[in-house]
């Protein structure tokens, strides 16, 4: 018997939400087993920027296509998940924020339930994608950012929730709001593990300005710590007599922080401080050349790490004259983030790229990323520019010059193909350009295989078990030839898109282990149960925590 568990549920929750194919179509809710619920689409490389490393799917990675597929190709592809599937430190999203307003490159148009199922398949691939050292950061303001904390809580398990950032994105109030002016956005940081530990942020001047040394220490500037701890010590009940003979004893309900003998040594090396005439209460010194590196905050001011207006100004820097996105990220705001969750060389994912600002803060810090963006003209006209310009040393702006950035490394370009398969009238079938050595393709994808374009007829390999595609019927005679290919204790996969009499048993016969698949139906079937894998391994399905039933 399952324990009910505290869970958010929404219409069309354990459905596929089907996105338009324009602009004037609606969102709708199908079952799992239509294609576009599995499918691991063709992603082609177009071009390149700069210098890239001679195995492709290792280079940063500029996409053009849906981030769902992008997510799904890195997660399946065999070239790309042996890279990339449990191997990113950081995926870094700025989603739709569903605010039900419409921008100038992108629509921001989804219904609660709608905006959560995107979400979710996106999420549970990301969970899939991240390193046990790895987070993810989700970047909403307040439309669905209490909805998201719930929906995390599900992906990726309570537990693991790290905290909640506030980004003071506005300069000046905003008079013209009908009851608060919105000055802050909210991050959620995940882990996916949760043992996941940040790292500290470099000391700044603002942050050493509170150390002074007004007594010459030769160890130089420090800080007066409380002598005094709130929790019962066992050797913090006694009294301590100063230079000018006051004696000093822990306020009422409060203990010495450290044992006489401690305080005794630190005063004899000069670590205690009693005030500019010693009549003082004793203070320990905390010195500047002692301390550590910053813990990170919740609160980041515009001061701190820029705001929508410093960004705006770095777009136009960049592309004078055009129209810009409406809330673009400063770049020292990317900046903290991959401070704080990443080293040098470190993977960093963001499948909501706009105009590219987290892959140029990779790319100038020395991260290797990937970057995905749907729109095809944003991708012309902002992102490719942009990244090109990095990679050329010609982006003057945002943090170039304080991590001394002068250009170098590179790219490529992706583009995600369109679907293998066509809802018709008569039901699923194969689109028309799925045909060849792209079908073959297409096939090993979906299926998990590593493409092998030079070993025909066999054109995949998994293990032992290798994969041919035939664009045609197999029969018996094709079965043979395939198996005559096959090496010692190897077995095959064969997909065609038509079976005819006797080949299944003739396989049988010859190969046991062995086994036909007819394409689009066995695809289909095939990536439904792995997408199906996917969702009851979240930590709803798997916990044993045990919770009332909710909505």
């Amino acid at each position: 018997m399952n324990t009910p568990r505290l869970e958010l549920v929404w219409p069309g929750k354990e459905k596929f939400l089907l996105l338009p194919k324009d602009d004037a179509g609606k969102p709708v809710w199908v079952e799992r087993d239509h294609p576009a619920a599995s499918e691991v689409r063709l992603a082609d490389f177009v071009g390149s920027v700069g210098e890239v490393p001679e195995v492709p799917y290792a280079a940063n990675l500029l996409f053009t296509g849906d981030s769902l597929d992008v997510l799904r190709i890195l997660c399946e592809v065999p070239e790309y998940r042996a890279i990339y599937r449990g191997k990113v430190k950081l995926v870094y999203i700025d989603p739709p924020f569903n605010t039900g307003q419409a921008f100038e490159h992108y629509d921001d148009w989804m219904e609660h339930s709608t905006w959560l199922s995107f979400m979710r398949e996106r999420l549970l691939l990301i969970r899939d994608l991240l390193s046990p050292d790895g987070s993810v950061w989700v970047h909403l303001d307040d439309a669905e950012q209490h909805r998201m904390r719930l929906l995390m809580d599900e992906v990726f398990g309570p537990a693991n929730f790290v905290t909640t950032v506030i980004w003071e994105k506005a300069d000046s109030p905003r008079n013209s709001a009908r009851q608060f002016s919105s000055d802050h956005d909210y991050v959620l940081v995940y882990s996916r593990d949760g043992n996941w530990s940040p790292n500290r942020l470099p000391r700044t001047a603002d942050s050493d300005s509170i150390y002074t040394n007004p007594d010459d220490d030769p160890r130089g500037p420090w800080l007066p710590g409380d002598p005094y701890a709130n929790k019962p010590y066992s050797k913090g009940l006694y009294e301590k007599t100063g230079p000018t003979g006051r004696v000093f004893t822990p306020p009422p309900g409060r203990f010495w922080r450290i044992s006489e003998e401690k305080l005794d040594a630190l005063d004899s090396e000069g670590r205690v401080w009693w005030g500019p005439t010693g009549n003082a209460r004793p203070s320990i010194k905390r010195y500047l050349s002692e301390v550590a590196d910053l813990v990170p905050r919740t609160i980041w001011s515009k001061e701190d790490v820029g705001s929508n207006r410093t960004s705006k100004n770095e777009m136009r820097a960049i592309f004078a004259g055009v129209s810009s996105f409406a809330t673009p990220k400063p770049e020292r705001f990317m900046e903290r983030v991959l401070r704080i969750a990443t080293q040098q060389g470190d993977a960093v994912i963001d499948c909501f790229a706009g105009s590219g600002t987290t892959a140029a803060v990779a790319h100038k810090m020395g991260r290797r990323w990937v970057t995905v963006e749907l729109s095809p003209s944003t991708v012309e006209q902002f992102t490719l520019p942009r990244l090109t310009k990095v990679v050329a040393g010609e982006d003057p702006g945002g943090i170039t010059k304080s991590v001394g950035w002068e250009g170098g490394g590179g790219f490529r370009t992706v583009t995600v193909g369109p679907s293998m398969y066509e809802d018709t009238t008569f039901g699923i079938l194969l689109a028309g350009w799925a045909t060849n050595g792209r079908f073959a393709r297409a096939v090993a994808g979906q299926l998990g295989f590593e493409f092998q374009k030079e070993a025909a007829p066999l054109c995949g390999v998994r293990g032992r078990m290798r994969l041919a595609v035939v664009d045609g019927a197999v029969g018996p005679e094709e079965v043979r030839l395939i198996v005559g290919a096959l090496g010692e204790k190897e077995r095959v996969t064969i997909v065609a898109k038509s079976v005819l009499p006797e080949a299944e048993s003739t396989l049988t016969d010859i190969s046991p282990g062995s086994r036909i698949r007819k394409a689009p139906r066995d695809l289909l079937t095939s990536g439904a149960r792995r997408m199906r894998r996917r969702t009851e391994a979240s930590p709803r399905h798997t916990s044993n925590e045990t919770e009332g039933s909710g909505s």
